[in-house]
């Protein structure tokens, strides 16, 4: 790969400009997959973001968008794009792992909406990504197949849970991906990263076919480089789905105009008093500190605006994702499908769930299990879960009087840059505490995103910026981000594009 500049520049552009080269048969679905493709077998041994390449079902797709463009057929925005699939959409042409062995090599009767979405749009599926256990994670070290590595520094997270698709990503393996967002998992690691990275409005995109974690709270969303391939992944997967009985039957937020505008004169940005000061990495606070003041200085109206009760959203969300999970999980006993452990004719059926379930489920989710069990248990329902959807309550009312104040609030997306692999592993409150500033949103079901806003000063890794806005505002999002991008000028080079940082190389 190293000695053709062709492909390099191929990897290298956008997932628009991409797009458009295809459609005006510049070049070839089938070259830009190729060369997506090489690029994953040249850097991917040390990233480790692919749990699955598929490359005979990514030429396949190519193929057929390229037959498409000689018959004169119209293509879509992102025909032809080559695009990273977190392991928990179902796909019935590659495993579905969700990051476990209780799941190894097994592979659904059925396309998720998210996944069938994007095959019909032409969307060329290189493969499936790394992930925490089934989402559960801040870290992507929690991945029963071992964890992925971050491309700017390979000794630290890429974040989690989707921490296989922002790598992937953000090591131009695709210029597109695919996420959830339980407690902030799209979020968190687009900005360890260094991209972008949308959780949309709860329902606004479809939850049929992923592997469910917390139902109330899991969202699928689109992870890129620049705002623009964003926001047009996110029209492509997004809309109502009858299969989804969560999903809204609205229009989708006209996000991709947004995303073209990139101005905020006259917007009403209010920044969050409650997400930031001690604790918070001074390199962030600084980075962040100066965002706010470019939106100021390209017309934005910022104000500070108190949400009391975000304090207690970390404590609220692991009594009630863990509950969900706890429920959710109970499918996975050995009986239906996946690993079998124990059934040698002569162990009952209680046994071979038993034995199953210590063999394929990891430490963490057995840790959540555990707790959500516990929390929904006879005697302690009221004191815990009941408690945790009051305060759930509360944070939604904060976003609710804040959006009267204001149009987007903006904070750190999270409390410091990417931390080394080892670092938090064995300690779980100080990895949970990494979605601090992410988990309110997805209480409460509105619209979040983070973008870039440059490198921490204090030991030059992305830091991320996030807005949010209210429940189908998604395009306010694009709107603030496209301006800080444009300002900030975003698209410069990476490192990974340097071979001098050896990545790649034998």
């Amino acid at each position: 790969m190293a000695g053709d500049s062709s492909r390099t520049d191929l990897t290298g552009m956008t997932a628009a400009g991409l797009a458009a080269a295809i459609a005006a048969g510049e070049t070839s679905a089938v070259e830009v997959t190729r060369a997506h493709l090489d690029r994953i077998d040249a850097v991917d041994a040390q990233v480790r973001a692919f749990l699955h390449v598929a490359p005979e079902v990514a030429l396949a797709a190519a193929r057929a968008v390229d037959a498409r463009r000689a018959a004169g057929e119209p293509l879509g925005p992102l025909a032809g794009v080559p695009l990273a699939l977190k392991d928990l959409f179902t796909t019935t042409d590659m495993p579905t792992t969700c990051g476990s062995r209780i799941l190894d090599g097994w592979r659904a009767p059925y396309d998720a909406t998210v996944t069938a979405r994007l095959r019909r749009a032409g969307v060329v599926i290189l493969g499936k990504v790394n992930m925490d256990e089934f989402a559960m994670g801040s870290s992507t070290e929690n991945s029963a197949f071992g964890p992925t590595h971050n491309p700017w520094d390979l000794s630290r997270v890429p974040g989690g849970s989707s921490g296989g698709s922002s790598a992937a990503v953000a090591a131009f393996e695709a210029p597109l991906g695919i996420g959830t967002d339980t407690g902030g998992s799209i979020r968190q690691p687009a900005a360890v990263c260094g991209i972008v990275g949308t959780k949309p409005t709860y329902g606004g995109s479809s939850r049929y076919g992923v592997v469910a974690f917390a139902s109330s709270l899991d969202t699928p969303g689109p992870l890129a480089r620049t705002v623009l391939d964003t926001a047009l992944l996110h029209e492509v997967m997004s809309g109502h789905d009858p299969c989804d009985s969560t999903s809204i039957d609205a229009p989708v937020p006209p996000v991709v105009a947004a995303a073209r505008q990139a101005d905020v004169s006259g917007l009403r940005v209010g920044v969050v008093a409650e997400l930031g000061g001690e604790g918070y990495q001074p390199g962030v606070l600084a980075r962040f500190g100066e965002a706010v003041e470019l939106l100021e200085s390209l017309g934005a109206k910022v104000t500070e605006v108190s949400c009391p009760h975000f304090s207690y959203a970390l404590p609220a969300y692991y009594l009630i994702a863990p509950s969900e999970c706890s429920s959710n999980l109970a499918r996975f006993d050995g009986m239906r499908y996946g690993l079998r452990v124990g059934d040698d004719g002569t162990a009952s059926a209680e046994e071979v769930m038993s034995l199953t379930r210590a063999a394929g489920f990891g430490a963490e989710v057995k840790r959540r299990i555990m707790l959500g069990t516990y929390a929904l248990s006879s005697g302690y329902y009221d004191a815990y879960y009941g408690k945790a959807q009051q305060v759930r309550t509360l944070i939604a009312r904060d976003f609710d009087a804040a959006f009267e104040q204001v149009d987007v609030l903006v904070s750190p997306t999270t409390p410091t840059t990417a931390f080394p692999i080892g670092e938090r592993a064995d300690d779980p409150m100080a990895m949970y505490l990494a979605d601090l500033c992410t988990i309110p949103s997805d209480l409460a079901g509105n619209a979040a995103l983070s973008v870039p806003c440059g490198l921490a000063p204090d030991d030059g890794l992305p830091v991320g910026l996030q807005v949010m806005a209210p429940v189908l505002a998604d395009d306010r999002l694009y709107r603030v981000a496209a301006a800080v991008e444009a300002a900030l000028d975003a698209r410069r080079g990476h490192p990974l594009l340097d071979e001098a940082k050896g990545l790649g190389d034998d």
